[in-house]
């Protein structure tokens, strides 16, 4: 058995799972990358760790500093875990209507939470993380919506791990949410063979699927307009709430218990699989669903959980 330095270097290199049971066309293998293994338990452990060795060599993050960044959950503990090795303070700005698993890890690690309002969802607590870093600037802020190493995170690491475990590879299916996932891999791909299509994920306008965006709402991060991400994607498709609840309990019979951004990104799988004639689709699992059991989303009645899902950040 390897022996690690520490967790730190456990990030990356998850595994690639078979579940084509849940395809609906027998002649599309889909494969799952469960990213809910690396340490903090999701991808995002992935751009946190970028971003911060990336700030640490050009000396933008110096010993001790604070750090300051927003999120809904998961960029928030992986910071906070590699914060904790690493030394540094940590402030998170987080909407005050998150999983309590997800506030209850952020605490694990010792991070401060500075709450925002249910109703300014993920973009409010963004814009109030913004004002607070310009209001202090001795504190480092990662702006993972626009920082390049967060997709480069997963241009040199996960895209390379996709294509060395599936070299048949025909779709690359993820969520929209910063665009680091997919610009990453995507373009990775779209290199290495040109003939991948990647498709994108996003919920309906005015839906709150959130660690999902719909762009047309206002807010495109900078690093999906920077690394070509209009020109990159073949095709974006819809996935309402109701949908990612329901796929993320489908997931369970094939024994992957995954968050319901997941269960919206499979549900995306499925609708590739059923649109093309033959072919191999790979999807991120972005978590695992240890976060959410308080949602009740296995096992509460569908339509209660779609209905709270309205009022809770599943995502």
């Amino acid at each position: 058995m390897a022996l690690y330095r520490n967790v730190i270097d456990l990030i990356g290199d998850t595994p690639m799972v078979d579940i084509s049971p849940l395809s609906p066309n027998p002649r599309v293998e889909i494969y799952a990358k469960l990213e809910g293994q690396n340490p903090g338990g999701s991808v995002k452990d992935r751009a946190a760790k970028y971003m911060i060795e990336a700030a640490e060599r050009d000396g933008t993050l110096q010993p001790g500093a604070t750090v300051i960044e927003s999120s809904s959950g998961n960029t928030g503990i992986a910071l906070a875990m590699i914060c904790k090795i690493r030394g540094y303070a940590l402030k998170i700005v987080l909407p005050e209507n998150v999983s309590i698993e997800r506030r209850q890890a952020l605490e694990v690690w010792g991070t401060e939470i500075i709450p925002s309002p249910a109703a300014e969802g993920s973009n409010g607590a963004m814009v109030r993380a913004q004002k607070l870093a310009a209001d202090n600037p001795s504190w480092w802020f990662p702006f993972q919506y626009g920082n390049d190493a967060n997709p480069r995170a997963h241009y040199e690491g996960t895209g390379p791990e996709i294509l060395r475990d599936v070299p048949g590879i025909t779709h690359f299916v993820a969520g929209l949410g910063t665009a680091g996932t997919l610009m990453g891999v995507g373009t990775y791909l779209k290199e290495q063979k040109p003939d991948t299509q990647v498709w994108a994920i996003e919920p309906p306008a005015g839906e709150m699927v959130d660690g999902l965006k719909n762009f047309d709402e206002g807010f495109v991060p900078p690093v999906f307009t920077e690394w070509g991400g209009y020109d990159l994607l073949d095709r974006k498709m819809i996935v309402r709430p109701r949908e990612s609840i329901e796929w993320t309990r489908r997931l369970t019979e094939v024994g992957v218990f995954a968050g319901i951004s997941s269960g919206a990104i499979v549900a995306g799988a499925a609708k590739c699989a059923a649109a093309i004639d033959e072919g191999v689709v790979v999807m991120i699992v972005c978590d695992g669903g240890w976060k959410y059991l308080s949602t009740g989303a296995w096992t509460a009645d569908l339509d209660e959980v779609e209905a709270r899902a309205k009022g809770i950040i599943y995502f």
